[in-house]
């Protein structure tokens, strides 16, 4: 599956581009009619909540366990633990507990359902709860007891999940772990240091990788999907504004394995026992697949008849234009995934083409409003008990209620992009820059879209002629709006 764009502001000083992108985005949340404040009922709640939350019974302190997210994150939803177990592993991954600081009907739960998720985007995100629990009480954070849902999943000696159990534990970080620096360890800096705090969370980071790339091999095996697109990353810093492409580190599609071994599991526990929530996405159109061989066809690039759509889009690189431009075509293989209710009969589509899997988010409650009920009815199902009233009779309204959701977050992610693209380039009009086109209409040959390099750009663009897709081309750049979030290039 493609990568969601990471919006950060690195440092924002109180120079005249970073006053110009808050005012911008001040006016995008008033168009979205959101915000990231909280009415005075809700942060009262929500701060007696963190000082008396519901703490369980079970202490598994005694894990060594770490969390790994960007930087600058504090809203940290899951810990791990890893270790050999024979010629197999356990893994130990802890969950925030959100729902030990809420009841349902109050007023936390009551203004988180009608968020659905948290809004990421430069330094302005718009936080699912309060950040009292969200980047306090609630959060894994490091040399604090928290409770956690912690799963256990025993894997054998190929990565594959053979036994899951999930139970409420109280949990203790060693340490606040980022991406970059856990990638550094694996590039040649070793995992000495960590010795300091346990020897055992090296030999758990170590085998992060080790268990990552058995995970991720399985993905290949079984037919997953995840597509080459880099992200955009925007770093604000005084009043120089910076956009560049990203990859993802290694370390994040190991870690990444971790979540997505126990959304499968939650598919699994709640598809056996015939009540839940699904993650689904319907297999691509038969049509669609034939249109992309077309457009590999149109962009010499070879798909061999008897190679399936998911072994071709693991053998393109992100960074290679031609390749760039298929990987964008891909997505339309990726439309139509939604969130499925069921108690009692399963719905008509139960898995994730994508994924190639039964699946369920369940890993980040902290930041998406779904996975604490998904995460309520794994637990009763795991102690042999009835999922509670409270989540099932959220059923009905929790995929409508997701869907307007991701609609809102896609629609933030974009404004904000879209801002910082216009004002990076207000005042180079009329210069022009390389770029590749990466997409072109299927009705007018004419329309498409671009991505520059640097800085890193993706614009939409009409020519006077068809557009080549998959080459470089020389575009200038006609208006860049800020106000109107819009930039315009033409063919130069």
């Amino acid at each position: 599956m493609g990568s969601a764009r990471i919006i950060r502001v690195a440092s924002a000083d109180d120079g005249v581009a970073a006053t110009t992108l808050r005012d911008g985005i001040a006016a995008l949340q008033a168009e979205l009619g959101v915000s990231a404040e909280f009415p005075p009922e809700v942060e009262e709640a929500a701060a007696a909540a963190a000082a008396d939350p519901r703490l369980p019974e079970l202490d598994r302190t005694d894990l060594p366990f770490v969390t790994i997210d960007p930087e600058t994150s504090m809203d940290l939803d899951q810990a791990l633990h890893l270790e050999r177990d024979g010629e197999g592993y356990v893994v130990h991954y802890a969950i925030a507990d959100v729902a030990a600081f809420l009841a349902p009907g109050d007023p936390v739960d009551i203004e988180a359902n009608k968020r659905g998720e948290s809004l990421y985007a430069a330094d302005a995100k718009i936080p699912l709860h309060p950040k009292v629990l969200s980047e306090d009480a609630a959060s894994l954070l490091p040399d604090q007891v928290r409770p956690a849902l912690l799963w256990t999943h025993k894997l054998d000696a190929t990565g594959e999940g053979i036994d899951t159990f999930v139970e409420r534990a109280l949990v203790r970080s060693r340490a606040k772990l980022s991406y970059d620096g856990v990638q550094k360890m694996f590039d040649g800096e070793g995992f000495g240091g960590l010795d300091k705090l346990d020897q055992r969370v090296g030999e758990s980071l170590q085998l992060l990788k080790e268990i990552g790339e058995k995970r991720i091999a399985l993905e290949a095996a079984r037919g997953g999907v995840n597509l080459p697109l880099r992200d955009q990353e925007i770093s604000v810093v005084g009043e120089h504004w910076s956009l560049e492409y990203r990859d993802l580190l290694p370390v994040e599609n190991w870690n990444a394995q971790i979540s997505l071994l126990t959304g499968f599991a939650a598919a699994d526990l709640m598809v056996y026992a015939r009540v839940g929530l699904l993650r689904t996405l319907p297999e691509p159109d038969p049509r669609d697949v034939q249109r992309l061989h077309r457009t590999a066809r149109a962009l010499g690039l070879e798909w061999p008849a008897e190679m399936l759509y998911p072994d071709f889009i693991r053998s393109l690189d992100g960074k290679n234009g031609k390749h760039a431009a298929m990987a964008i075509a891909c997505t339309r293989l990726l439309r139509g995934s939604g969130y499925a209710s069921f108690n009692g009969e399963l719905p008509e589509l139960t898995e994730h083409s994508a994924l190639a899997n039964e699946y369920m988010h369940v890993t980040a409650p902290l930041r998406r409003l779904i996975d604490r009920y998904a995460g309520e009815v794994c637990l009763a199902l795991c102690a042999d008990q009835p999922v509670p009233d409270w989540v099932t009779r959220a059923f009905t309204t929790l995929p409508e209620t997701m869907r307007a959701s991701s609609r809102t977050s896609g629609a933030y992610e974009r404004g904000v992009v879209d801002l910082v693209e216009a004002g990076l380039l207000s005042e180079r009009v009329g210069e022009t820059f390389a770029a590749v086109v990466v997409e072109v209409d299927d009705e007018d040959k004419r329309k498409g879209a671009i991505t520059v390099e640097e800085p890193a750009i993706e614009a939409r663009l009409t020519s006077a002629a068809a557009l080549p897709l998959g080459e470089e081309v020389q575009v200038r750049l006609e208006t860049a709006d800020v106000a109107a979030r819009k930039v315009g290039f033409t063919i130069a």
